[in-house]
């Protein structure tokens, strides 16, 4: 059976095999960590056993969902910021025709959008407009209810769904997903009636795609999550032991000898524009997981062969502190053929009869020789195809080298306090009760 591989050795220019497999006992560690509990933000590590732990009633569940807004909507707006709309958006871009936006006769038809990442008010409102006398649904995603971008893009939604349907019907196109138990989103979904999911206490958000908070949109999106979760479950299984066959201490192991040796930046790498927004999920994951304590390598990401265009001259040339990754799609979904130039005035007929795919595999193979002759260590990522599986592998992959990458950093991976920061300036800037002495010090600042 077909599955991701993770090839290290275009890194060995720049750190040794001995230097890799060093640090395979602390790997080992912080795996065991993972698998017991025992280690820092113990208690978020209810993603660890997920895949195999998921009831199939669950997944039903979510299916029927699905099906609900799919056939009563023409839209449904999935309201999230950070992982509670990151791992949804990368997976449906991933496995989206490109263009189904603008496909009226898509077999499909029900679009998932989104809001509440951002506090953009043309976007809002833009989006608003769109959805005026159309037929839309609403996913909101929250473990509070509170948090400012994804409260006040639901509030508006909200608004206007209940303005066009009345609330009785209003209530029946949107679904909450929230803590169990307490928030005003979970106060609020009992008392108008909304079909609700639970945001388990001990998954962080950027851990989540693989919860009702990333399963929900992609069904309704109308792709296989049952294959999602399989291939995680896959992957679950290859990364238990603590050896050689384990690809995600592999990883783990590379990126933090690669950061020993001064490489400080992690480039992820793409070479078919689907995925530019699993880039975007990547960085969340390593970013908010790693960044602490002064520590921690930068995650970038760029989408080749576009970025070769604007990034590829630093990369090549500059500054020697960076790293790539490169996710390599081995299939193609589709066949383009080069076709025959009679004039041949672009001088492209030694391209003609070769398929699309060929020549960006070599546009690939040819970047990497580059890259690493320029000092750039580059590992690879092969992925089969950009199917549900294979992506539910990519994803659990990526979450379980996190979780022992932070480790070998000793680090706490799951917790974010960094992020708070911006939040108290922006609430005692917007003066709001209960941070009266933090308004009048920034105030005195300004």
């Amino acid at each position: 059976m077909k599955t991701i591989n993770v090839n290290v050795k275009e890194v060995l220019g720049t750190v040794t095999a001995e230097q890799i497999q060093a640090l395979n006992p602390a790997a080992a560690e912080g795996l065991e960590k993972l698998h017991k509990g025992t280690g820092l933000g113990s208690d978020f590590l209810g993603w660890v056993n997920l895949p195999e732990e998921t009831p199939d009633g669950l997944v039903a569940e979510i299916e029927a969902s699905a099906k609900v807004l799919r056939e009563s909507c023409d839209y449904v707006v999935a309201i999230g910021i950070g992982g509670s709309y990151l791992g949804a958006k990368a997976v449906i871009e991933a496995l989206s025709d490109s263009f189904s936006m603008l496909r009226s006769d898509d077999a499909r038809r029900c679009r998932v959008l989104f809001a509440g990442q951002n506090i953009g008010e043309d976007y809002l409102n833009e989006l608003q407009d769109l959805l005026r006398d159309k037929k839309f649904g609403i996913i909101v995603i929250s473990k509070s209810g509170t948090t400012t971008e994804p409260a006040i893009a639901f509030r508006l939604l909200k608004e206007q769904l209940e303005s066009q349907l009345g609330k009785a019907e209003a209530s029946k196109r949107i679904v909450a997903i929230t803590d169990e138990h307490k928030g005003a989103l979970r106060q609020l979904a009992t008392e108008e009636g909304y079909k609700t999911f639970v945001i388990a206490d001990n998954v962080g958000g950027r851990f989540s795609v693989l919860t009702p908070v990333g399963l929900l949109p992609i069904a309704v999106a109308g792709f296989d999550i049952r294959a999602l979760l399989d291939g995680a479950r896959r992957m679950q299984k290859a990364t238990v032991a603590a050896n050689d066959e384990n690809p995600s201490l592999l990883y783990a192991t590379t990126r933090n000898a690669l950061y020993r040796a001064g490489k400080k930046i992690e480039i992820l790498v793409n070479y078919n524009p689907k995925l530019h927004f699993f880039g975007e999920w990547w960085k969340q994951l390593y970013g908010e997981s790693e960044g602490k304590d002064h520590k921690g390598i930068f995650p970038a990401a760029v989408d080749n062969s576009t970025d070769l265009h604007s990034m590829g001259q630093w990369i090549q040339e500059g500054e020697r502190t960076i790293f790539e990754t490169v996710l390599s799609v081995e299939s193609a979904q589709h066949t383009t053929v080069i076709p025959s130039d009679e004039a041949n005035l672009d001088g492209l007929n030694y391209l003609a009869g070769k398929r699309v795919d060929a020549v960006n595999k070599m546009a690939e193979l040819g970047t990497r020789i580059a890259h690493v002759d320029g000092g750039v260590p580059n590992m690879r990522i092969t992925i089969p195809a950009l199917k549900e599986e294979y992506l539910g592998e990519l994803i659990y992959f990526f979450e379980k080298a996190c979780g022992i990458s932070g480790y070998l950093l000793d680090v706490n991976p799951f917790n974010q306090p960094g992020v708070e920061a911006y939040k108290r300036n922006m609430f005692a800037l917007l003066e709001k009760p209960g941070y009266e002495a933090e308004t009048a010090a920034i105030k005195a600042r300004l």
